[in-house]
């Protein structure tokens, strides 16, 4: 077979040792597609298995569909025979083979993220409880959660329920499950879920697939879920032939509820197993591979290896410092342009990453301002948000009352009573009028709406013209910080725990602080609201209307990037707090974590990586100053690019100073700027003793039973009463004694 003549000799053996339980760990850039499609190409050519009799179980319908696009190339047409795709897109077509067997008909319908909500709030309203009190969103993450954990709704109301919330949750999770079979549907957690269900009920049916599939491949296993990894473990039972393939390096969606020991377990479960390591990256620079070793080194959960590469030596790492986030995007623009002509690159080349989607703000400002084109990968550009586009009616009303778009969209949200009924006798009657919506609900006593609308309809009225009063009297920011309260969206948001919610949260916060940096700075002579909103709506013209193939900057957080690879990358806000996150630093687990997601940006870089910071960055209306993420602390620091300026110098000397004597390299405080904080402020941890009552933000009460380390790596182990043993480091835990 000629095509095994392109394989490296590690890619070889992993690709002809078809017979029992494999594990290939595929390092970064080594060539993991084509091991994958190669193997399966080789079992056909060996005769070792009809195509209808290999299951290889993806975590895109892209890269399934690319996989089977290789395969054919090398066998022929035979390739289509094979069962690939997506884990959803397989047990989709195994349940409707066999749903009648479990209750439903083969036409069952799958029930979207927003299918879902929909019915939650149905069944809410069926139980006369108010779903601002009860989120939908969080009901749908929690029984989400206990599906992947395989927790029935008995089960979870047994086990599970510690408050009103979770005993309300476990009634609408049964109701729930109830109206999906009674509508003949499935949620996309059902997917997985039915799959064991049959197999329980039926074992028949598990028997016929476990002799059909021969052999099993599963992309990303350090991605899979507890149900995903039963699947296929019990498919796997009768051949034994069940190849994984992953790198626990990448592992970074465990708020997804990935189980990173599936991957680092797959020993226990096959003693037997044949374990390859493909460990040449093809991909990057030695320098950016031996800064991905160094940094990954730090974590101690992890399979052992060494990736390496014969790609040349490259470019050292550069390191942008920006006085604050507005300085940082402009030295990451002005990198971007100076790459360009040095590395001879187009747009399309570069990305910039993220941690959070609300740092795509500054960055996309930044490249406006000095028109190179952008897209936001996997997510809507900072502006076009909804709860952006919510809050920026909001202010457009409160400047001009006319604008009857933004009116539309904010006349019932957040819900105020003025539905659909009453707003379209609104539009009727400025059409019999012939004024505007503005105009036409001043005259609402003649509007023949009912009383709670005509209420509801004053109350706008009145809020409104507050905002019209502040947007008057004062300045951008304070204006915008008064209408994003009392106009309920700040409230609405905050309310929403689901990471989604987080997230929208987070973003109207962070265009609040591009506000308070429009007001903020001195050379502008008319900070008013009114001239913001003009500079944001030449921002968002949408003239350009861009396509996949045009030459523009990839902006994306970095969960999105993965999978991906570009000659030149930034990774922006290097900063504790931020990157790791500080909703991402209690435990040892959660910053492995965090440190495999720096990973996974450093090996998206072919040629060249930079990264950056800023020393001040505005976070919930306060102006705080950063301390460098300890991340740039791990890197060796012969790999770092010292420049020119004497401030990086500086911050760089400092950095690698702190990584040999411990010393933090920034105090980290806050800068009070009038805005309200809710920070939870713990006390002084330095008397810390085993046995000791502690109370965690997070996790709740608890009992130290054992502390080990010095100065800034002391950990404390903590048995909390509710969420179990924790290790945390004192140094980033904020906990009470008691």
């Amino acid at each position: 077979m000629d095509f095994l003549q392109e394989l490296n000799p590690a890619q070889l053996e992993a690709v002809t040792k078809v017979n029992g339980p494999t594990m290939i760990i595929a390092g970064a850039g080594s060539g993991k597609t084509r091991v994958i499609t190669y193997r399966l190409a080789f079992i056909l050519e060996q005769g070792l298995a009809d195509p209808f009799e290999l299951l290889a179980l993806t975590f895109t319908n892209k890269a399934a569909k690319e996989m089977k696009n290789r395969i054919e190339a090398l066998v022929g047409g035979e390739a289509r025979g094979i069962w690939m795709g997506t884990f959803h897109s397989v047990f989709s077509r195994i349940l409707r083979m066999e749903a009648e067997k479990i209750g439903y008909t083969a036409q069952f319908t799958i029930y979207d993220t927003d299918d879902a909500i929909s019915l939650i709030k149905s069944i809410l309203k069926s139980l006369n409880l108010d779903d601002k009190v009860y989120k939908p969103r969080n009901i749908l993450n929690h029984i989400s959660r206990a599906k992947n954990y395989l927790i029935d709704p008995t089960e979870f109301e047994a086990k599970y329920v510690e408050d009103e919330k979770d005993r309300v949750t476990a009634q609408v999770y049964a109701i729930y499950q109830e109206r999906c079979l009674k509508a003949n549907a499935m949620d996309f957690d059902d997917l997985l879920v039915k799959p064991l269900e049959l197999f329980a009920a039926h074992p028949e049916v598990l028997h016929k697939l476990q002799h059909r599939f021969k052999y099993i491949v599963v992309d990303e296993y350090q991605d899979t879920n507890h149900a995903q990894y039963l699947i296929t473990r019990k498919l796997a039972a009768v051949h034994q032939n069940i190849c994984v393939v992953g790198d626990d390096s990448q592992s970074i969606y465990a708020f997804r509820g990935a189980n990173i020991q599936n991957i680092l377990n797959f020993k226990n479960d096959y003693p037997e197993v044949s374990y390859h390591k493909l460990e040449q990256n093809y991909r990057s620079t030695s320098v950016i591979v031996t800064a991905a070793n160094s940094v990954i080194a730090y974590n101690q959960n992890q399979l052992p290896k060494e990736v390496f590469t014969e790609n040349e030596f490259g470019e050292k790492i550069h390191l942008l410092t920006g006085d604050n986030e507005q300085d940082e995007s402009k030295k990451v623009v002005d990198a971007i342009r100076e790459q360009k002509l040095m590395l001879n690159l187009f747009n399309k080349d570069i990305a910039v990453l993220y941690r959070t989607n609300a740092q795509s703000r500054s960055i996309e400002d930044a490249l406006r301002r000095s028109n190179i084109p952008y897209k936001i990968y996997g997510g809507l550009s900072f502006y076009k948000r909804k709860e952006i586009k919510d809050i920026l009616a909001y202010l457009r009303m409160a400047i001009n009352p006319q604008d009857e778009e933004a009116l539309k969209r904010i006349i019932n949200y957040p819900v105020r009573g003025i539905g659909s009924t009453s707003l379209n006798r609104i539009v009727a009657a400025a059409g019999e009028l012939k004024v505007s919506l503005w105009e036409a609900i001043l005259k609402y006593p003649k509007l023949r709406l009912n009383k709670s609308a005509e209420s509801a309809v004053y109350n706008f009225i009145q809020a409104i013209r507050s905002f019209q009063t502040q947007a008057n009297r004062e300045n951008a920011y304070e204006a915008a910080a008064y209408i994003a309260k009392h106009s309920g969206i700040l409230k609405d948001l905050h309310s929403d725990e689901s990471p989604e919610g987080v997230s929208r949260w987070e973003n109207v916060q962070e265009l609040l602080n591009a506000i308070r940096e429009f007001t903020d700075q001195p050379e502008n002579q008319n900070p008013s609201l009114s001239q913001f909103l003009a500079e944001v709506s030449l921002m968002t013209d949408q003239d350009d209307k861009k396509k996949e193939d045009q030459d523009v900057v990839t902006l994306m957080t970095i969960h999105s990037a993965k999978g991906l690879e570009f000659n030149a990358v930034f990774v922006m806000g290097m900063e504790e707090e931020l990157f790791p996150s500080a909703m991402s630093s209690q435990t040892r687990e959660d910053i492995e974590e965090e440190r495999r997601l720096f990973y996974v940006a450093i090996t998206r870089a072919r040629k060249r990586l930079t990264l950056s910071t800023a020393r001040m960055r505005y976070q919930y209306g306060n102006l705080r100053m950063n301390e460098p993420s300890r991340f740039l602390r791990e890197i060796k620091p012969d790999l770092l690019h010292t420049l020119a300026r004497e401030k990086e110098r500086q911050i760089i000397q400092t950095i690698h100073q702190s990584r040999t004597t411990g010393v933090p390299v920034i105090p980290r405080k806050s800068i009070p700027t009038g805005s309200e904080g809710g920070d939870f402020e713990g006390d002084d941890l330095s008397q810390l003793a085993e046995g000791m009552r502690v109370e965690h933000p997070k996790f709740g009460l608890g009992t130290v039973t054992r502390l080990e380390g010095k100065s800034e790596d002391r950990k404390a182990t903590v048995s909390f009463d509710r969420k179990g043993e924790k290790v945390l480091l004192l140094r980033y835990a904020k906990m009470k004694l008691r």
